[in-house]
Order: structure tokens, then sequence, then C-alpha cells
């Protein structure tokens, strides 16, 4: 073996406990190969063992660090042993042989039966006649042949022990021997307790007393220092203080205990939770944007409200499509526009109700779509208006031929068809889902869908903003037009408040935990999509119901003659 293979056993053996025939061959290999620079950490059994401590090993042992039982005397136990007398009169065959003592105490005698299960005294009690002859030379009869006629002397049996030196009647290193006598005599005073025990006063239920006739192990006498720790709690042990004083902690949230005088608590499952009593786990409360609420059914009937609304409207367009304010405003247009406002208030209907696979896809992607129709709807009726101004200048002709209902369709489904490949590249990439939240309260499942990608949400989102941009912009350059194309103003004024709303809306979605976050994009929804619907057919509408006389071809041409 090489040495430094030798360093790793002798490491290993330093930590575990060995027998001495190994011991011993171990430690020949330790003085053979000079094995000086280890410190040695001894167990138990072979701290004070007198066999390792030679003059050859201590160079190599010496400095030792032993972990040693704590040593204790038992009053009485060396006159005990001292008493003990071989029986003559039953088989002394060996292996058989009877020991007979004086009579003594029922629980010294308990002690030695005890002690003689862990201790070098089983040896003098069940081995008498062995260690008889061992320690005084002398052979029971029968004796073997020529015993004594070679000079042999035979045992009595009143041989005096009491001047013998040997190791098996030394008591002044009684280690786990004393253990064994502290633990006979906790038994001993329990014992005693059971037969004092006065009924009315006992340790049991009802104080009640255990009766030697039914005493099971499960029924120890109360602490006199701490009551039993209850389901829900777990023990934490008093420092300084004996092992049955102990505190009763209740279990931490999240964890149960039904067991009494449990050391811990274990924790529930991830689905699950503690109940108010510590005692078991039970399914944790879900929550998400539902319907039944009184958040989501505002929501809810404020989108439904906003479509009936915008279904309104299109009737009354539809009925005075033939009235000059229609025609003036570009009537195709307004009910594109009246059509996609229709389907931002449905979109919104999306994010309430428990999130599943197809209405987490779907949501942000048809919210996108429709918003970006929407405002593309917006943004080329912005620059029809413009363009019509212009065409009704001198030598402005020109311009409106590449605004004609074609184009305007056109340039309406392009910006439409960008906003659908990214939501594609996004439902493609990085699907939203539905996920569990707990990471904002430990005691709830927050259902709520995660949108997957923030990139592919911030494009969505960003694509809008430009195209919200665009309009306003446009819009204001053209909001000192004639009144006969006011529009320009009303647009600009809608625009104003659109990109006011999905400003404020950026912030507040980010820092609002769970279904919360969904509260805030329908309301955005919703109040954007008023904001457009009141801004821009507000004012037609009080015209053609409540100013029916305004809306003629007459008094909309004076006005612009009078501007």
């Amino acid at each position: 073996m090489s040495r430094e293979g030798f360093h790793n056993v002798t490491k290993l053996v330093a930590t575990y406990k060995y027998e001495f025939i190994h011991l011993v061959k171990h430690n020949a290999q330790v003085v053979r190969q000079n094995v000086t620079d280890l410190q040695w950490l001894a167990s138990e059994a072979w701290t004070a063992a007198v066999v390792l401590q030679t003059p050859q090993l201590m160079p190599y042992l010496g400095g030792t660090l032993g972990i040693a039982i704590r040593r204790g005397e038992i009053p009485g136990l060396r006159e005990f042993l001292l008493q003990i007398r071989p029986d003559l009169h039953h088989n002394n065959s060996y292996g058989n042989s009877m020991v007979r003592v004086k009579p003594f105490t029922v629980v010294f005698a308990g002690i030695v039966f005890f002690l003689c299960i862990t201790s070098k005294i089983v040896f003098i009690i069940f081995q008498v006649h062995q260690f008889w002859e061992f320690t005084f030379q002398c052979r029971f009869e029968p004796a073997p042949a020529g015993w004594v006629e070679g000079g042999g002397t035979l045992c009595t049996g009143q041989e005096d022990l009491e001047n013998v030196n040997t190791e098996f009647l030394d008591i002044s290193d009684l280690r786990p021997e004393y253990n064994v006598y502290k633990a006979v005599y906790a038994l001993a005073y329990s014992l005693d307790d059971v037969l004092r025990c006065k009924p009315g006063r006992g340790p049991f239920r009802g104080n009640s007393c255990a009766t030697l006739q039914t005493l099971e192990p499960w029924q120890p006498p109360r602490s006199v220092c701490s009551e039993n720790c209850p389901p829900g709690t777990h023990m934490v042990r008093r420092k300084g203080e004996p092992k049955c004083c102990f505190d009763c902690i209740p279990c931490s949230e999240g964890k149960i205990n039904n067991k009494s005088n449990s050391l811990e608590c274990t924790s529930c499952p991830d689905d699950f939770w503690s109940n108010q009593q510590r005692d078991h786990c039970v399914p944790k409360k879900t929550e998400f944007l539902s319907y039944h609420e009184p958040l989501g059914f505002c929501l809810t009937t404020t989108s439904l409200l906003g479509t009936i609304i915008c279904a309104v409207v299109i009737g009354i367009f539809f009925y005075h499509r033939r009235t000059p304010i229609v025609l003036a405003n570009n009537s195709e247009l307004s009910f594109q526009l009246l059509l996609s406002l229709k389907l931002c208030f449905l979109c919104s209907l999306l994010f309430i109700g428990r999130p599943r696979m197809w209405t987490c896809q779907l949501r942000h992607a048809a919210f996108g779509i429709s918003f970006v129709l929407c405002v593309s709807c917006i943004l080329v009726k912005t620059m029809v208006v413009l363009a019509v101004f212009k065409a009704s200048k001198p030598g402005g002709g020109a311009s409106l031929k590449w605004f004609g209902a074609m184009q305007q369709r056109g340039t309406i489904l392009f910006l439409t068809c960008i906003q659908a490949v990214i939501c594609t590249t996004w439902l493609v990439s990085a699907s939203p889902t539905p996920h569990k939240n707990t990471q904002y309260h430990n005691d709830k499942i927050i259902y709520e869908c995660s949108i997957g990608s923030s990139v592919g949400f911030g494009v969505l989102l960003g694509y809008i903003g430009i195209l919200a941009f665009l309009s306003f912009l446009i819009a204001f350059l053209a909001r000192n037009l004639p009144d006969s194309f006011n529009e320009a103003k009303l647009i600009t004024f809608s625009m104003l408040i659109f990109c006011a709303v999905w400003v404020a809306f950026v912030p507040a979605y980010i820092s609002s935990p769970g279904n919360h976050a969904d509260a805030v994009e329908v309301f955005a929804i919703l109040a954007s999509s008023f904001g457009l619907l009141v801004a821009l057919f507000g004012p037609k509408c009080y015209i053609i119901l409540l100013r029916p006389e305004m809306n003629t071809k007459k008094v909309i041409m004076g006005r612009g003659t009078k501007s």
C-alpha cells in the first residue's frame, strides 16, 4: 500500500469505530510507515484502551482527541460483585454454570441484569466457573485427569474475591454501564410513580392514573416542565434546560403538522396551503379577472355598452347616409372606423374569465389587429381630409388621384397586414400560455396569461404607437383648415386622448400585479375606444339627431364660404 493511500485509510479509521483486532493491525502499519503527521480522532471504543497506550505507539498516537461517554460511579456495585459465588449444586459444565448471590434489592438486581447486556460483567455472571478457575488457578470437581496429582488445587467456591486484582472487578471507569444505571433508576422511579398515583391527580387524560396491568409503552408520564405540543405546532427545546422543557411553536405559513409532540413541520405541496390551524393542507385559492366579481362585471358591462353604442351609431349613419354631414366626412371610412371600434370593444372580453390556451393566444392578436385597423382608418381619413383641402385650391386637383377609394382600402389593408405578421411571428416563436402565478401571494394561485415574449408585445404596442403618432401629427398640422373640413380638429383631439391613455398604460401595466394587469389593459382598451368614439362621432350624432337644420349642404358650404 502506498503512503498516500495509507493516509486515506487512516483518515477513515480515525472517523469510524473499528474492532480492536483490525485496529491493532492498522497501528502496526502506522509504526512501520512512520506516519506522524496526522491528528487522530478516537471513538469511544478505543479512547481509553490500555493496549494502545504503549511506548511504541505513543510517538504516533500521542495527542489523540478522544470522544468518550461520561464516567460515573454506581454505589454498591463492587460489594454486589464480591458476593458472587459459583453454585456447586447445579450443572457446572462449561457454558451452563450458575451463579449464586446473597439477597439484594430488586432495583439493584435489575441494574445488574442490564449491565450484563452492555459490559464485561456478563463474563462474571454467566461464565462464573471459568472466571473462578482462572482467577484462583484451581479446578472444580470433577477435575481433569492428573490435575490433583500434579499439585493442582480444587475450587471450593469459598475463595475470597476481596484481595484479587483483576480487571473484571475494576469499577473505576464505568461509562456505558453508568448510562444503563441511570436508565434503570429512571424506570424504577416511573414505576414507583405509577404505584403512588392517586386517581384525579394523574398525568393522563382526565387526570387519571395508569395501572401496571394496563400500562403500555405509549403511556409515558406527563413532563413536569412542558405540556404536550398539539397538532399545528412543533417542539423547540429550551437552551440550558432539561430535554423535557420545550416551547410549542406554531408551524409557519405553508407548513403543517398533524401529530402531537413533533419536532418539525412539513411543507404543503405546490398547489396547497396550510389552514388556519396548521394541521392539514387545503387547496390554494385561485384568482383571475372573473365575470362574476365586481371589477370583471363592470368591465364586461362597459365593453358590451361600447359595442351597443357603436352599433347604434352605425345604424344612425346608415339611416342618414345620404345627408351632407355623412357624405362630407367620407362615409366609407366612417363605417370602417365604427366596425373597427366595435371589434376593439369586443376584444376586451378575451381578457376577462379563466385564462385558457386559445384565449391567451387570441387576446393580444385580436387587440393588436383591431387597434391597428382603427388607427389606420383614422390615419387615412386624416390624409384624405388634407388632400381634399389641397385639391380645393387652384392647381391642387392632382393630389386627389393618390387618395381614391382603392388607394384608401389598400393603405388600410397594408398597414393592418403588417400587424398581422407581427402577431403571427410572436405566436409562432413564443406563444402566450396560461400561467399559475404564486409570486405575489403565497396562499393564492393567480391564473394569468404569460406574454411569452416581451419583445413581441413591445413591437405590437410600438407599431400601434407609431401609427397613432403619425395620425396625431398630420391632424395637428391640418387643424387650421376651414370649418367645412373641421374634422381634423376632432381627429387631433381624439388622437390626443388615445396617446395619453396608452402612454399612461405602460407604467401602470408593468407595476400591476397578477390579474390587476389584465384589468389595467382592459381599462386602457375601453378608455381609448370610448375616447375615439365620442370625439369623432359625438359632434356628428349631435347635429344629425338634435340639430337637423345644420345637416344641409347649404349650411355646410355657407360655413365654409364664411370662413
